[in-house]
């Protein structure tokens, strides 16, 4: 899907960690959580560590397992793409906290022989992750793409096997653009696929797609660029095809931060209109959405 999905990505963190004072020499905070920002996390981490002598140990876990880290008192913060719920929130030992950390897009990634230039649009990749397309010269791709000569080859439908933000905001953004999708799948950071094999994190699904040809996945732009994986561009409601990169990336997320989102009770931005790429609208892929990242409990 040039799945673009422009996401705040945040952190949400135990009340009771939030303090004022300076940490000392030889401090140790441990997180755990999405593989989403992870890229992202490593570099600002670092920098953080050499600057202040705080070593900061992330485990790109997924959202699930980060927010399970923090409920459970194994982690000092937590990261989650898709927002904590309010059972969540409820269930912690003490006041979240939530902190937005940066933003981020999701792109649906493919390999096909020759690497040919790849047009999608919400409803065919529904179709495509619903089952119902299964062989990669459909006529219906072929309709989006008539400059190119598809291979008779089958769709291998890559996606997530754990708790994922990732799966969150792509299943948000089928959802809220497609009626089969939302009636038989629906949203969360774990679905009941139709189809398809399942990697772990966003390096299992680039991994999978990277190994076998006709494979299509969804991941962080980021992932999909360190790889050197293909991503498709995607039509968007107005029928204009948007590519993956910066300015879309930056027009989603200006139009997220404006007048046409509204927050519903846990902090999400909803409501945003499909304008600046396919996928991507600004509330999903791209699926374009406002999101946060986590954190852990005192004692």
């Amino acid at each position: 899907m040039a799945l673009k999905s422009v996401m705040l990505l945040t952190l949400a963190v135990l009340g009771g960690l939030v303090c004022p004072r300076q940490p000392t020499a030889g401090t140790e905070l441990s997180g755990a959580g999405a593989t989403f920002p992870y890229p992202y996390y490593q570099t600002v981490f670092e920098a953080f560590s050499r600057q202040h002598s705080v070593a900061v140990r992330y485990q790109a876990t997924g959202s699930g397992e980060g927010i399970r880290s923090l409920l459970d008192r194994k982690a000092d913060f937590g990261a989650t793409d898709a927002f904590m719920t309010p059972e969540e929130i409820r269930s912690a030992p003490a006041p979240i906290v939530h902190v937005p950390t940066c933003l981020g897009a999701v792109v649906l990634t493919y390999y096909l022989p020759g690497n040919p230039a790849l047009r999608l649009s919400a409803d065919v990749v529904a179709d495509i992750f619903l089952g119902r397309i299964v062989r990669w010269n459909d006529p219906r791709i072929g309709a989006l793409n008539p400059d190119q000569r598809l291979p008779d080859l089958p769709v291998r439908v890559a996606h997530r096997s754990d708790s994922s933000g990732t799966t969150f905001i792509f299943s948000e953004y089928l959802t809220k653009t497609n009626p089969a999708w939302r009636a038989k799948v629906g949203t969360g950071k774990t679905v009941k696929w139709p189809v398809g094999i399942g990697g772990k994190g966003n390096p299992g699904v680039a991994g999978l797609v990277k190994q076998a040809p006709g494979s299509i996945g969804y991941v962080e732009y980021a992932y999909a660029v360190q790889n050197k994986l293909a991503y498709t561009k995607m039509r968007n409601r107005d029928g204009k095809v948007v590519s993956p990169a910066g300015k879309a990336f930056q027009a989603a997320a200006n139009t997220a931060s404006g007048d046409a989102a509204g927050c519903d009770e846990v902090g999400h931005v909803v409501s945003i209109p499909e304008r600046h790429s396919g996928m991507v609208r600004t509330t999903r892929p791209a699926i374009s959405r406002f999101r946060v990242h986590g954190s852990r409990a005192p004692e």
